[in-house]
Formats: structure tokens, C-alpha cells, sequence
């Protein structure tokens, strides 16, 4: 009995088998690339470009002196070490000063009561198909809707006034990030205020508190990339009348806010529109020439 044959067996047969078959079937590409056989050719993510800032300035120091003494007129008077601390505002409480820093100051006078503050918030988009600026964009309309500028000629015919609608996300803060801003809006002067003979500060504003013809609630040309203007007379406490100027504007992924504050110890005194504006405006513009430097 003849012993039986045993069977040829050549390693790496098996592979060379599978590797022929994958490149008669893979159309013979041999780059490694990755080719899309959907109809429409070849496509390629993208991602958005970052922010233009990736950091955001002091902002107690961002204010120079000469102007905190044009918008705080009541420091002028106080002893300079009192001086000296009014000037140097306070921080706002923030909990990343790369995303978002602000301060805050006040002065009295027997006249009236001012107060400033600034914001500065820069906007990081969470998405990579959205840029920082878009995403920072959607976050200003908000903030241009929620102060209900009556609508202008302008946007009436046609010209746009760079606000989008704002559909977007509701905030861009990073989830668990807390902020505080600077002094609210809405504060008066304290109880106790000193009363004295009006200055005549209310003489570029009509005697029922209504805002003059042409500084009405506004969008604002030249001014980062879009800017609003809003100015609100309110009254404080049970006969004072105060009036509150807000400037707020956008450059690439960074919101400024400006809001100018003043509250005549005379209740029958109104603050002016015109020059509150005015120094709001030069104040704002002093900030987006500092973030284009």
C-alpha cells in the first residue's frame, strides 16, 4: 500500500489572492486616497475660520482719563485719593476674562448722578461650520430686536442695516461658564442725594422727555461691523427722570457695550439726548479703534 500524497501548500497564497481581487474591484487606485463614488464628484469638509480676537483687553484701563472726566463730572470735585478710585472703576465678576471682561463707574454731584459701564464679549462658535463672527452676529441681533428700534427710512427702502435675523443659538457662553456684567441699567442714585439748582442740562431736550427729532433710537453707520444706538428716559424713584444711553456694536467676534447713564438730582430737570449720545458714541468709537490697533 503506497503511502498517501500530501498536498502542496504555498504560504501567503491565500493573501495574494485577496489583494489580486481588491484591485480588480477597487478601479486600480493605489494613492491610498479616498474617493467618493456618490454622484457628484469628490467632497471635501470645511471648517470656519476662527475669530478675529482671541483675547479681549483690561477694561478698567481701556477708558482714558480725559474722557472719565468728561463722563463723570461729579468726580471733578472730590478729594484725589477719591479721585483716584472713581477713575479706576470696577471689574465685573467674570469667570473667564478671555470670553468676556467689563467695569463699571459712578460719580455724584449735587447736580446729578453718572454712571458708565462697558462690556466686552467674545463670541466662540461651537460648531465648525460656523465661524466665530456668525455666531457673534446672531448674538448681536439679539441684542438689536430686544432694544425695539423703531424702524428707518433706511431699512424702509431697502438699505440693509447688517442684522441678521436672529435665529440662531440663544447665547454663545460655554455650557456651566456663569457671567455678571456691570451695573445695571436700571440703578438710581441712592437715597440721600444732595438737591441742587439745575445747571440747565436738560436744554437739548424737549420739556415732555420725549428724544429730539434725529437721535431717536437708531442703527449706527461707521461703527465695527454693525452698531445700534438705543436711549431710554425712565423714571427713577418716585420724581427723578433718568436717562439711559446705549451704544452696542460688533467687531468680527467681539460685542462692545457702552451704556451711559445719568440721573439730575432736580426732578424737574431732563437729561440732555444729544450730548449723553455724543459722549456714548465717542466713547464706543474710542473702544473699536483700541480693538483694531
Amino acid at each position: 500500500m503506497q503511502p498517501k500524497a500530501r498536498k502542496a501548500y504555498v504560504p501567503g497564497l491565500a493573501a495574494l489572492l485577496v489583494v489580486v481581487a481588491a484591485g480588480c474591484s477597487g478601479g486600480g487606485a493605489t494613492d491610498g486616497a479616498v474617493t467618493d463614488t456618490k454622484p457628484g464628484g469628490p467632497t471635501t469638509a470645511t471648517t470656519a475660520q476662527p475669530g478675529k480676537y482671541r483675547t479681549l483687553r483690561e477694561p478698567c484701563g481701556s477708558v482714558p482719563r480725559s474722557m472719565l472726566k468728561d463722563l463723570l463730572p461729579g468726580a471733578a470735585s472730590l478729594p484725589e485719593d477719591q479721585q483716584t478710585k472713581v477713575y479706576q472703576g470696577t471689574a465685573s465678576v467674570t469667570y473667564d476674562t478671555d470670553r468676556r471682561v467689563g467695569c463699571g463707574w459712578k460719580a455724584t454731584s449735587p447736580d446729578a448722578s453718572n454712571q458708565l459701564m462697558i462690556d466686552l464679549e467674545r463670541v466662540v462658535s461651537y460648531d465648525p461650520a460656523v465661524s466665530d463672527a456668525d455666531r457673534a452676529q446672531e448674538v448681536y441681533a439679539k441684542k438689536e430686536t430686544a432694544a425695539g428700534l423703531p424702524a428707518s427710512p433706511a431699512s424702509a427702502s431697502g438699505t440693509p442695516s447688517g442684522t441678521p435675523s436672529a435665529s440662531g443659538t440663544g447665547t454663545d457662553t460655554a455650557p456651566g461658564t456663569t457671567t455678571q456684567t456691570g451695573p445695571p441699567s436700571g440703578s438710581g442714585n441712592p437715597s440721600g442725594t444732595p438737591s441742587g439748582t439745575p445747571t440747565g442740562s436738560g436744554s437739548g431736550t424737549p420739556s415732555d422727555g420725549t428724544t429730539p427729532d434725529g437721535l431717536e433710537p437708531r442703527v449706527l453707520d461707521s461703527l465695527g461691523d454693525v452698531a445700534f444706538l438705543d436711549d431710554v428716559l425712565a423714571r427713577a424713584g418716585a420724581a427723578a427722570q433718568q436717562r439711559t444711553v446705549s451704544v452696542v456694536f460688533r467687531t468680527s467676534n467681539v460685542i462692545v457695550t457702552v451704556r451711559y447713564t445719568e440721573q439730575p438730582a432736580h426732578p424737574t430737570v431732563v437729561p440732555d439726548s444729544k450730548e449723553l449720545q455724543d459722549k456714548a458714541q465717542g466713547l464706543a468709537r474710542t473702544l473699536n479703534e483700541q480693538l483694531n490697533e
